[in-house]
């Protein structure tokens, strides 16, 4: 097939693929995407997943595109109706990771057939040499429903044939572990006239000699085998062979563990991969297991397919999925970028890298890709909106009721001691060890113990500034060694002077010295291990103690708690926002700009709601003292919910309540009741305070759930959810102006646009799997072919044609302007009179074309008790904005309304901002 190259990349949609929604699926939204203004699709992952995946992110099988999403074929139609329309597709990848566990990985499950004699042997991150002699190389498979003996006991590991009758495995529920074909002698010794037919197999096996020739030759006797067994008389003679491993009898107990004895893992329960796991997980989930992407063999075989597909102009650009889980970031990126380049000369395809970017933390430049996937810019917008004033109020209330820390740093740092003690305990265990023998070494350093090491090292994870950083062989970088510093500084304050020399050998060790500083052989090799080891290990500490733990622990302000974003910082001057627009278009320029993601904590508009609670503090506290008066008899426990989950579940609610839920019963009301509950469940088990996923806590989950219900549905909850439902109303107005403010500056800043599937109308979702709802695509449709003014839309706000509408309006724009947006230079203007405090203004500029963006910021007062998201033109006064160049008397085209430039070169917002509460105005 061939296609020709797609145009240039103006904006962006996401859409998250799976059996529900499937590539022939999206091919009859094209127009209508392409209408909304989008130049490309940009989709979930396409390789093949687990059944029933709804995500793509558990690839078993890379070498293909899912079936269930309609397979390669589907692919190319799609492909083709974009192209129709001039418009290109961005496939989200998995580089760090595959699903494992199961029975649908081929390659695992290679490997645990053969250990490291499988070709797919060195494919995972596997530490196949433990000090524990239980586990010396062996793989530990911590998949067990329960303990290993009990599991034993009561039968739930059982002997069976594999489909094709060419092997055998054992089966425990969903899991499959393979037998070694070495071991099938045992197996195929039954009685009778099968045993003729049987005994040259069965000898041929027991005479495989285990070398790197094993596996070849296992395939032809496994091919044998599977023929064998097409007699129906051979085949029951085996199975009945297989009851005498029937382990709820003695003997059979005992022939059955003593076959998973001499296999190349060891089963476990799910409990014991936090302290023993010996390969490395996405996070701490067991059934996603590490990739070794850094070797040669490893990246060509995950990588082949979309190698393909990008050849064959399917595929426009790349995402790439949790760079930082890589072994090195930098040199996976420069050598993708060399191969996209080369499989199609003259093109550049843009890379995108999904990537958490802490305070003051900027992409490195030499790592040949565009940007990150946006999450920074969504702080940057988060930051400008909310109020400095607001964090005193809000502050105080939080910690009045809850009678927990209003620092977010203080809850991280205690979520991050409890998650390397927890769940990432086995690899917390692995680095230490790792660095022990780094320390035995060198006589200087070989005194030191396994415990002052532990110690040492929790401390400066727990401090860590940022999610890793990048040691080459020179070490660190001047950007990585400030944050070290930042980490080894807090360390020290919290550890005795005893451990402080500690401090500096972990220092050196990671990356104050670089492992090419050291000779050739097994020190460098320790050193450059035990540093690999460390930052793949920072950064599911991060992630598992902030985004899924303190999160939902901490809500002073829920709008600041959300992926990408550092709740410690509550606000940021305009100037701020100025900056980091500057320095994006000096550095990443086609950097995505999202708002809303597969992966936020709460919808774009639900968090736009929440940060108008910075203007109205007091009000809000006088709101939450109501309620909790109000909650008094909907509660079945004095003790659940907690005041901290009653706070969270208060700021939840006015952030989702749909714009018009009525209070009283009714199947609206039923569902996001529903909703509320499948969100307030993971929540409480995120917190890991009163309840968790490995430890549940049903009588408290109980309680709050009856408490969820008695809010939201029962009469007696009426007076609360009607005074929640009415505080929901008076913010959205505010909240909706902030919402449009967001889409306008995510359109119209250096970098490129990126939708969330759904989000043209108004996002008010929960955190997944609530942000991955069926969207209707069949109102947003009929709501861009009704053409409206900006009165109607104002009038008609709550139906989300509003958003819609400034969205298709801005693309429009970006249309027929491309190289002002993307390559224009980007300058604050100056904003002078009675509100110059609540405006933001920019103007982008490329030759004789400029673009002018003006937006209001922080106007909750302005609005007052108003039912429309609009600033009254005459509350601007006399503010205005200075223009830098000189055009006195001229016209500029508004996106709303027009504008002329004063003899001053000034424009006034009561002029400008008359029709609608931001615009956008052209000069050419």
């Amino acid at each position: 097939m061939n296609l020709e190259p797609t145009l240039e990349l103006r904006a962006s949609l996401r859409l998250q693929f799976h059996q529900g929604f499937t590539l022939a699926d999206a091919v009859p939204l094209v127009p209508y995407f392409a209408r909304l203004g989008i130049s490309h699709l940009y989709a979930s992952p396409l390789l093949s997943a687990r059944a029933g995946s709804m995500h793509g992110y558990d690839v078993v099988d890379p070498t293909r595109v899912n079936p269930e999403l309609g397979g390669e074929a589907a692919l190319e139609r799609l492909v083709t109706a974009l192209r129709e329309h001039d418009m290109g597709l961005i496939l989200d990848i998995v580089s760090n990771h595959m699903a494992v566990g199961g029975g649908d990985n081929p390659w695992w499950l290679d490997l645990l057939r053969w250990g490291r004699l499988s070709p797919y042997g060195e494919f995972f991150d596997i530490q196949w040499h433990s000090s524990d002699p239980l586990m010396a190389g062996q793989l530990l498979l911590p998949f067990l429903g329960s303990d290993y003996g009990q599991a034993l006991q009561e039968g739930s590991l059982q002997l069976h044939l594999d489909d094709d009758l060419r092997g055998f495995h054992v089966r425990h529920h969903e899991h499959r572990f393979p037998i070694c074909p070495g071991d099938y002698a045992e197996l195929l010794h039954p009685d009778g006239a099968a045993a003729e037919t049987l005994k040259p197999l069965a000898d041929a096996f027991a005479a495989l000699r285990f070398n790197s020739d094993a596996h070849a030759q296992a395939q032809a006797l496994q091919q044998a085998l599977g023929e064998a067994l097409q007699q129906p008389e051979v085949r029951e003679a085996v199975e009945h062979k297989l009851v005498d491993y029937d382990s709820r009898q003695a003997a059979g107990f005992e022939r059955l563990h003593q076959l998973l004895e001499r296999q190349v893992y060891r089963l476990a329960s799910w409990r014991t991969a936090a302290d023993d796991i010996n390969w490395r997980r996405f996070f701490d989930i067991n059934e996603l297991g590490g990739l070794r992407v850094e070797r040669p063999a490893v990246f060509e075989a995950t990588h082949g397919k979309i190698f393909e597909l990008i050849r064959r102009r399917l595929v426009d650009g790349l995402r790439i999925d949790h760079v930082d889980g890589l072994a090195d970031p930098r040199g996976y990126c420069r050598k993708l970028r060399r191969r996209v380049d080369r499989l199609r000369p003259g093109e550049h395809l843009p890379i995108y890298v999904e990537k958490i970017l802490g305070a003051g933390e900027t992409l490195h430049r030499d790592w040949g890709v565009d940007g990150s996937t946006g999450y920074e810019f969504m702080n940057q917008l988060s930051l400008l909106q909310l109020d400095p004033a607001g964090q005193a109020p809000l502050a105080e209330l939080w910690s009045q009721h809850s009678q927990r820390s209003s620092q977010f740093v203080d809850e991280a740092r205690l979520a991050r001691q409890q998650i390397l003690n927890g769940s990432l305990a086995g690899d917390f265990e692995s680095v230490a060890q790792a660095l022990l023998q780094v320390a035995r070494l060198d006589l200087m350093s070989r005194d030191l113990t396994l415990g002052a090491i532990r110690r040492a090292l929790q401390e400066l994870i727990v401090h860590f500034p940022v999610y890793r950083t990048y040691i080459g062989g020179c070490g660190r970088g001047p950007q990585d060694q400030r944050f070290f510093q930042q980490a080894l500084e807090g360390a020290r304050a919290s550890l005795s002077e005893a451990d402080w020399p500690v401090l500096d050998y972990l220092d050196r060790w990671l990356g104050g010295q670089g492992w090419r500083q050291v000779p050739p052989g097994p020190a460098r090799s320790l050193l450059r291990h035990a540093g690999v080891r460390f930052q793949q290990l920072t950064s599911p500490a991060a992630a598992k103690a902030v985004e899924d733990t303190a999160f939902y622990r901490s809500a002073v302000l829920l709008a600041r708690n959300d992926v990408g974003f550092d709740p410690q910082a509550f606000s940021a001057p305009l100037a701020a926002f100025h900056q980091a627009c500057s320095e994006r278009l000096e550095n990443f320029p086609d950097n995505l700009l999202a708002t809303a993601t597969h992966d936020h904590k709460r919808g774009e508009d639900s968090r736009a709601r929440l940060a108008v609670l910075s203007e109205r503090g007091t009000w809000y506290a006088r709101q939450v003292a109501h309620w909790r008066a109000l909650a008094v008899p909907l509660r079945t426990s004095a003790d659940a919910p907690s005041a901290a989950d009653e706070l969270i579940l208060y700021q939840s609610l006015l952030g989702s309540w749909p714009l018009d839920l009525q209070a009283d019963a009714g199947p609206a009301l039923e569902e996001y009741a529903r909703r509320i509950w499948q969100w307030q469940l993971k929540a409480l088990r995120e917190a890991k305070l009163h309840s968790g996923w490995s430890a549940p806590n049903p009588p408290y989950e109980e309680a709050v759930q009856a408490f969820v219900e008695n809010l939201l549905l029962a009469p007696r909850g009426l007076e609360l959810r009607q005074s929640i439902a009415a505080a929901a109303r008076s913010i959205a107005p505010a909240g909706a102006l902030n919402s449009l403010a967001q889409t306008l500056l995510r359109l119209t800043v250096p970098g490129v646009p990126d939708l969330y599937q759904g989000n043209e109308f108004w996002d008010f979702s929960l955190v997944d799997p609530d942000n991955r709802r069926p969207v209707d695509y069949q109102a947003r449709r009929q709501a861009l072919e009704q053409p409206a003014t900006a009165a109607q839309w104002l009038a008609h706000w709550h139906t989300g044609h509003i958003k819609q509408g400034l969205i298709a309006r801005t693309l429009e724009l970006r249309r027929q302007h491309p190289q002002l947006f993307r390559h224009g230079s980007y300058q604050p203007l100056q904003v002078l009179g009675q509100r110059a405090g609540q405006v933001l203004a920019f103007l982008r500029e490329y030759r004789q074309q400029r673009a002018l963006v003006l937006v209001p910021v922080r106007v909750a007062g302005l609005l007052g008790d108003s039912p429309l998201p609009h600033v009254d033109a005459a509350l601007w006064g006399d503010t205005r904005v200075q223009l830098p160049f000189a055009a006195p008397g001229r016209n500029l085209n508004g996106l709303f309304a027009n504008a002329t430039v004063t003899a001053h070169r000034e424009l006034m917002l009561a002029e400008v901002l008359r029709d609608f509460a931001l615009n956008l105005l052209i000069d050419h």
